[in-house]
């Protein structure tokens, strides 16, 4: 199976020339564009060469611009499928956070739920400013799953990753200014074969470029869009796994009620 045009620029990214990345990373965010406009016309948005846009297609193994580009029109009519598939209760879900937001690519967040919930284990890994929501998402998905697991805000024990195997799943926050330990977190998982969801502002980003599915938050200066992004994974969890969560969440409310943890 041939690979898609993300993976095929996650693979070869770290071995690109700076202007490529540059060019690399435009094609990334505005694949339309890069769908439908000339190499000229690339490199003018890039800031970079038309030449450059070109060398850009043979460092990717391709036979030229044209190849590049037809990998490119293919990606975004699949994408475009995906979204007009894509089912109005997620989209009514998805409303309120609108504003903090990156648009969210539904193949990748489908694929992001289906792992979640089939995973022997998951464990979730944000470090300083990113701890508070990978702290909010990890209580959320305890209530849907079992054996969910948290790093701490400024480190992780390899001993808990040692236990994670080919089944588990790793969400890691990552956003700027980028910590070396979610990047470590990711590489770990990644040599024990576990599946890796990057929660972060751009698709090659340190931790971007070696996950396995990438969900895009939106305006990273706000801890609201982290915390928006994982209310659509757990709400889109729940709907996926109803019967599940619904037996967790029952006995999680015997639970309350015999501990007297809420007044109403």
């Amino acid at each position: 199976m041939n690979p898609s045009f993300q993976e095929l620029i996650k693979h070869k990214f770290p071995d690109l020339s700076r202007g490529q990345k540059k060019v690399a990373e435009f094609l990334l965010n505005f694949t339309e564009k890069g769908s439908l406009y000339t190499a000229g016309q690339i490199g003018k948005e890039a800031g970079v060469s038309e030449t450059t846009v070109i060398r850009l297609a043979y460092a990717l193994g391709l036979n030229g611009f044209s190849d590049l580009q037809e990998l490119m029109r293919k990606e975004w009519l699949s994408s475009a499928e995906s979204k007009e598939a894509a089912s109005k209760p997620a989209a009514e879900e998805k409303k309120p956070f609108s504003e903090w937001l990156s648009p969210i690519d539904e193949k990748e967040l489908s694929q992001a739920v289906d792992v979640l919930i089939k995973s022997d284990q998951v464990y979730i890994a944000g470090f300083r400013e990113s701890h508070t929501a990978a702290y909010w998402l990890y209580y959320k998905m305890n209530q849907l799953r079992n054996h969910v697991l948290l790093s701490f805000p400024t480190g992780f024990l390899l001993e808990t990753l040692c236990n994670l195997t080919s089944e588990s799943a790793v969400v890691v926050f990552s956003l700027p200014r980028y910590t070396k330990e979610a990047l470590e977190v990711a590489q770990q998982a990644k040599k024990q074969g576990a599946k890796v969801i990057a929660i972060t502002d751009r698709r090659l980003s340190p931790v971007g470029q070696i996950a396995d599915i990438t969900l895009l938050a939106g305006t990273t200066e706000h801890i609201l869009s982290l915390l928006a992004l994982s209310q659509i994974v757990i709400s889109s969890m729940q709907k996926r796994d109803e019967k599940t969560a619904g037996k967790r969440q029952e006995h999680l409310e015997k639970l309350y009620a015999e501990q007297g943890i809420f007044l109403e």
